[in-house]
């Protein structure tokens, strides 16, 4: 689609249109950048999971069994190709027990993803004061240690 023509207020109001129409079809569960539920509801498909209430902390999904899934998205731009994900708060108490993450390029292709187990999110993130939280990098250098799975192509099925 050819956006060009559009102004401003044109243009968000489409974004908005979109988000609504997003959320009314289960995709994503609240306003803000989709990315986050989008890879939540793609996970917990592929997987077989079920996504928590928004409100808990720690984890987005759990699996029949009850493991804990935290699950994070990144979307590669031209202007921003940082592979850093979004802060993981309480890594201390042990919130989750696999994190579930998804790399995409610029139009939402999945470039890759895997879970990671908790052991190996500790020992590759580092602590930030000032976001009072952990920073992991999902390079796909995650992919050398044999503890981590790649979930590319079952992720690539859905």
């Amino acid at each position: 689609m050819d956006w060009v023509g559009f102004d401003n207020k044109q243009l968000l109001s489409a974004y908005c249109s979109l988000m609504a129409e997003l959320k009314n079809r289960n995709i994503v569960r609240g306003s803000n950048n989709p990315i986050g539920d989008y890879t939540e509801s793609l996970i917990a498909k592929a997987l077989g999971l079920s996504i928590e209430l928004q409100s808990q902390a720690g984890y987005d999904a759990c699996s029949m069994d009850g493991t804990r899934y935290q699950i994070k998205g990144r979307r590669l731009t031209s202007h921003n190709k940082s592979t850093q994900l979004s802060a993981i708060r309480n890594l201390n108490l042990r919130p989750f027990d696999f994190l579930a993450a998804v790399m995409y390029s610029q139009d939402l292709e999945i470039l890759y993803a895997a879970l990671i187990p908790f052991e190996v999110v500790a020992e590759l993130s580092r602590f930030s004061k000032h976001s009072n939280s952990h920073i992991f990098m999902f390079k796909q250098s995650v992919f050398h240690d044999p503890r981590v799975t790649d979930i590319t192509k079952v992720l690539n099925k859905v």
